[in-house]
């Protein structure tokens, strides 16, 4: 045999990785920059312990290393890593169980070396070129993407020195309008004094011309009763009169009894007219009955009911013959014209209704008079001075408050994420619209037509701890029917606009967006290949 034979022969019974000329190079399992530890025809040094064991043991299928690391590249030792160089595409580390387990795991198949069980194909350049072309257009992605995000970074930093400016602007504004009001209040408090005192002087004096007028009112009245009940005109009101008047009869047995006469009378005889406005009229004006007033109204409603059945009487109008013209000469034409003018008058007074005339109600209080007027209208405008320096004093405690919640916003570290905020963005699948207001709200409709449902308003970033602004978090939507409050988790990627994705239900009543934003990617020099692999651990 050959020493180049045995050499190889070496290698295949260590299950070493030959070199190109298949010189003895490292045992397999073994990453290049673990090389140094495995030197054939030395003791070996368990990496871990120092513990040492003949060269020979190395992936002699037998753990003799507490650290695994004396089998490499056999499955004896538990939880060790067989590490897959995987050349053409990128090295990994699998579980050393599944080496030589029949599964084809590292894409250039050396974790079934031997090929007692299976045979495995080497594959790694063709995913490699896959996964290539897929880095390439990721990184074509995320450098077009980022030129975007550049930009959004510069107007959100812009607009958080606008807002931030705004908010010392509006404080000033807010200090002077305070101080406005605070003066115009006490000029309002000094005009409204006077006009107090001279509308309370005005309505006192109406109220007393009111009590006057009702206690005159009143007083006629009583004596237009007074006359009634006085049958006989002589000037005084006796029991025999009141028996009369059936609204008397207190028992209701449908006649007036003296006695319940005399009752109404005060148990006087006969009351004359100070005794019966003075202690007569008080006790009966709530039941008394005027019977003129029942006969007149009865009358009118006759009269009118007897107008509306009888047609109006239209009586022909006089022509002027031909030979009156003759007779009188030409004046004529001219009254003529002058009667038919009358006539064409009378036609439209007869058809058409005057305009109505607007009543004043008695009780309604007079105008004030002039000078009263004056104070009125002084206080008026000052209490309209001091409301409006009160309107923009409210004002711009909304406007601090709107602001100081939109600096509170987290958009991200460098502001990317500000110029989403007031912006929407729709999807419409087969049944629902999907619509996501960054830092606002999320929600959906029917596609074909219906109220918008809430599925959540903003609430806080809930990506991972290592990546926090991966997603967002929209929460206390519309409740489910004996369920949770709606709520949607955004995951959001990498792309050249902003454009909302997909909507999916994965939970009942949790929904999950997917939302394509500029703002989201990186540095594509990030996503630059190492030249080499330092991922070496065992």
């Amino acid at each position: 045999m050959t020493e180049k034979a045995i050499i190889l022969a070496l290698c295949l019974l260590y299950y070493f990785v030959p070199d190109a000329h298949c010189g003895i190079d490292r045992p397999r399992g073994v990453p290049a920059s673990k090389a140094s530890y495995y030197k054939p025809g030395e003791t070996f040094k368990c990496i871990t312990d120092g513990k040492t064991i003949p060269f020979e043991y190395i992936n002699d299928d037998y753990c003799d290393c507490d650290d695994g690391s004396d089998e490499p590249g056999t499955s004896a030792c538990p939880m060790m890593m067989f590490y897959c160089e995987n050349k053409g595409h990128k090295p990994e580390y699998i579980l050393s169980s599944r080496y030589n387990d029949g599964i084809c795991d590292c894409c250039d198949g050396s974790d079934e070396f031997g090929g007692e069980k299976i045979q495995c194909q080497n594959f790694c350049e063709e995913i490699g070129r896959k996964d290539r072309e897929d880095r390439e257009r990721l990184i074509l992605l995320q450098t077009e993407g980022f030129k975007v995000k550049l930009s959004y970074i510069q107007l959100g930093q812009s607009l958080q020195q606008e807002k931030k400016a705004r908010l010392t602007e509006i404080a000033s504004e807010k200090d002077t309008y305070e101080k406005l009001k605070t003066d115009l209040e006490a000029k309002k408090n000094e005009a409204e004094a006077p006009e107090k005192e001279a509308k309370e002087k005005h309505e006192k004096a109406w109220e007393e011309e009111k009590e006057k007028k009702k206690a005159v009112k009143e007083r006629e009245t009583a004596l237009m009763a007074f006359d009634e009940i006085d049958a006989n005109d002589d000037q005084h009101v006796e029991i025999h009169e009141m028996l009369l008047h059936p609204e008397f009869d207190i028992d209701s047995d449908g006649t007036v009894s003296h006695d319940e006469a005399k009752e109404y009378l005060e148990e006087l005889e006969r009351a004359g007219q100070d005794e019966f406005l003075e202690k007569i009229w008080p006790n009966i004006k709530e039941i008394f009955k005027s019977k003129k007033f029942s006969d007149d109204v009865k009358e009118v409603e006759t009269t009118e009911s007897t107008t509306e059945q009888k047609e109006p009487e239209v009586k022909p109008q006089p022509k002027r013959d031909n030979w009156a013209k003759h007779e009188y000469g030409d004046d004529d034409d001219e009254d003529e014209e002058e009667d038919d003018e009358e006539l064409e008058d009378e036609d439209y007074d007869a058809t058409t209704p005057p305009p109505p005339v607007e009543e004043v109600p008695e009780d309604k209080m007079p105008d004030y008079d002039e000078e009263t007027q004056k104070l009125i209208d002084a206080a008026e405008q000052a209490r309209n001075e001091f409301n409006d320096a009160d309107r923009k004093v409210k004002d711009t405690e909304n406007e601090i408050n709107t602001v100081r919640q939109y600096l509170d916003i987290d958009f991200g570290p460098e502001f990317e994420y500000g110029s989403l905020k007031g912006q929407c963005f729709e999807m419409t699948d087969r049944e629902y619209t999907y619509k996501l207001c960054p830092f606002d709200k999320a929600s959906q409709r029917p596609k074909n037509g219906g109220s918008e449902t809430s599925l959540g308003n903003w609430g806080h970033w809930s990506g991972s701890e290592a990546d926090k602004y991966s997603a967002m978090k929209y929460e206390k939507g519309q409740n489910c029917w004996s369920g949770p409050d709606r709520s949607v988790e955004v995951i959001l990627q990498c792309g050249t606009e902003n454009l909302l994705l997909s909507a999916s239900e994965p939970s009942r009543c949790e929904y999950r967006f997917d939302f394509a934003t500029p703002a989201r990617c990186i540095d594509p020099a990030t996503l630059q290949p190492s030249p080499k692999d330092t991922h070496d651990e065992l």
